[in-house]
């Protein structure tokens, strides 16, 4: 048990370890940080660290990728991070206190750092792509070499691993009962905020230069500046917190705006979870207490799309073969399209020159932006899948290389969700019609248009399928199609009966056992 001081302060632990490291990764702020609030409770000296790795770097470098709004976003909220944490340790006495931060491959740097700075353990959050863990596994096997403990928890996700199954003990693969043993487990204790200030006095001084470096620039890393600042992300966890507050004041329209793109709907907050800018427990937290108010079915449909992101974690977790397979291994039978057509429809599709306007508004609004809205994320991997039948891990991929959100287990689980390859995955035969999407979800246009610019004056009858308009419309608009605006690269009605019968070799699967 805690001791309770005579004036009812409850006493802090003792120290069980003179110096510690606090190796920040995907959980870039000092409000309720789990691995932070750990070592500074564990030890005496506590430095915090951040390494560009290399081998993730390195691979962003060789697909072309030197404007990268990730590495930018990245550069910029370590840098905030650095002066919160100097500001953090200045407040309780401590001076020149900070982040260090490396550039190197983080499978010899931790452990080279751990051992310059004579620390007696590694704290750090858990990270489940498989990259993440074989990297930490490895850190793990040369610190304890040298006799330092590598320490992970749990940080990114509310629930996380194995912590909520089935009653008899196995993993969900369907979501609404995972939803509903979710919110089951969480109604029956409050999510610990783990406190950084109350221990903030271990915060140690940086060490010499010899040993710190210096923090690298965006040229250092082989990177170059993008149009992020343009974008009105927030930058960091104080651009997170404004993001949050905005969303806060619209969160009860939730379900009634999220469904349109034209809309300011989302929270856009995805960015500040995938980077850990903002802890996602202390958002599950106010989203549930919203939800108990008047307006609260906003609330209760915003903890849905978290949960939803735990429930993809947990299958990466139990299932890593979806990172390269399907996860019903039936859909890897299917044949997809191959070929110089395949490669022209793939191409089209990347640059948002498909003839279809909501297609192509928002895959210019990935080219963009970095970000692309949640229901044209559905819209453009059925069109690649099941329009164009181009396999949905190449689809995986462009996303991988372009969204400043990306994130492994949300973004495999969205494809194979839209593939129907995947768990609690709509049925194969579920074909979104870009066109009545777009009359649905964009009807007076101003999405397109937004992204479109060519087709602004087109009427909004005549703008979800120019191919359609009349030519009387397309004269006043001042539109040729093929040469201002392309022609449909597939016809949707066709390419319906070409999926279904693609399919085929699934259902005969299915079939057989």
């Amino acid at each position: 048990m805690k001791a309770t001081r005579e004036d009812g302060l409850v006493e802090r632990p003792a120290k069980t370890l003179d110096k510690a490291l606090a190796w920040f990764r995907r959980d870039l702020r000092i409000n309720d940080q789990p691995a932070l609030h750990h070592a500074l409770r564990a030890a005496r000296q506590v430095w915090c660290v951040f390494v560009y790795d290399r081998a993730i770097l390195d691979a962003l470098l060789a697909r072309g990728l030197r404007a990268d709004r990730r590495v930018e976003f990245l550069h910029a909220s370590l840098a905030e991070l650095h002066l919160q944490l100097h500001d953090l340790a200045a407040r309780h006495g401590v001076q020149d206190a900070g982040l260090i931060v490396r550039h190197a491959a983080a499978v010899d740097e931790i452990p080279r750092l751990a051992q310059a700075l004579q620390v007696q353990a590694v704290y750090a959050s858990h990270d489940d792509d498989p990259y993440a863990l074989a990297r930490d596994a490895r850190v793990r096997g040369r610190l304890a070499d040298h006799g330092i403990a590598l320490h992970t928890g749990k940080d990114h996700v509310v629930f996380e691993r194995s912590e909520v199954l089935t009653l008899s003990g196995k993993p969900y693969s369907v979501y609404t009962p995972y939803k509903n043993a979710w919110l089951k487990k969480f109604d029956a204790g409050v999510l610990p905020a783990h406190l950084v200030e109350p221990h903030a006095d271990a915060l140690a001084a940086l060490p010499p230069a010899s040993i710190a470096g210096a923090m690298p620039g965006l040229a250092e890393l082989g990177f170059e500046p993008t149009n992020l600042h343009e974008l009105r992300l927030g930058i960091g966890s104080r651009g997170a917190r404004a993001q949050l507050d905005d969303f806060l004041e619209r969160i009860d329209a939730y379900e009634d705006t999220r469904n349109f793109p034209a809309v300011k709907g989302p929270s856009y907050l995805s960015v500040h979870l995938r980077f850990g800018t903002l802890s996602v427990r202390e958002l599950a937290r106010l989203a549930h207490a919203r939800m108990q108010g008047p307006g609260g079915r906003g609330a209760e449909v915003w903890l849905s799309e978290l949960i939803w992101r735990d429930f993809y974690h947990q299958v990466l977790h139990h299932y890593p073969h979806v990172v390269s397979a399907s996860f019903k291994s039936e859909y890897d039978r299917i044949r997809w399209e191959h070929g110089p057509q395949a490669e022209a429809n793939f191409q089209a599709w990347c640059d948002g020159r498909t003839g279809y306007p909501l297609v192509d508004a928002a895959m210019a609004q990935i080219n963009q932006t970095g970000y692309m809205h949640n229901r044209l994320r559905m819209v453009v991997a059925s069109f690649l899948v099941k329009d164009l039948g181009v396999s949905w891990q190449r689809g995986e991929q462009y996303f991988a290389d372009r969204l400043n959100d990306f994130d492994l287990a949300a973004n495999n689980g969205g494809w194979q969700w839209a593939a129907s390859s995947g768990c609690d995955a709509q049925p194969y035969f579920r074909i979104f019609n870009p066109v009545s999407q777009s009359v649905k979800f964009d009807p007076q246009g101003k999405f397109i248009r937004r992204y479109l610019p060519q087709l602004e004056a087109l009427p909004d009858a005549a703008l979800h399928a120019p191919w359609l308009a009349r030519p009387i419309d397309l004269s006043a608009a001042g539109l040729v199609l093929g040469r201002d605006y392309p022609l449909p690269v597939v016809d949707h009605a066709e390419a319906r009966e070409r999926t279904l019968a693609r399919y085929a070799v699934v259902k005969a699967a299915s079939a057989e056992t």
